[in-house]
């Protein structure tokens, strides 16, 4: 799937995000692939805020999600088992998902009240 891409600030780190913004992307998402480059990671973009939940079947490497509300606030980090169907959610409602590679957001320190910046958020 050829997808879009957004750059997303963290902090001093840059991340090069692929957006799953429709119903086929999101349902897709990194499922099958055997590799994700440390710097790049997958936006799911949904219409409206509700509670997100994601899983792993399928998908083949171990990620982390950032579950962000619309100013780029991280709400919660959950970090997910490949191949697996357990359930992670967002605390609350929010419009934006981001996977990342396993343990990119405890190594770079990004944790529950950080900001993320960007085009896709809005910024109070």
């Amino acid at each position: 799937m050829d997808l879009s891409r957004v750059t997303i600030g963290a902090g001093m780190h840059q991340i090069d995000a692929q957006v799953a913004a429709t119903d086929e992307q999101r349902a897709t998402g990194l499922m099958f692939r055997k590799q994700m480059p440390q710097h790049e990671g997958m936006l799911f973009i949904f219409e409206r805020p509700s509670q997100q939940c994601f899983w792993m079947k399928n998908t083949l490497l171990p990620l982390s999600a950032a579950f962000v509300d619309d100013d780029g606030t991280v709400v919660n980090v959950e970090d997910m088992k490949p191949q697996t169907l357990d359930s992670h959610c967002s605390a609350r409602p929010v419009r934006f998902v981001l996977e990342m590679n396993q343990g990119w957001f405890a190594k770079k320190g990004v944790k529950p009240g950080a900001r993320l910046a960007g085009a896709p958020f809005r910024q109070k």
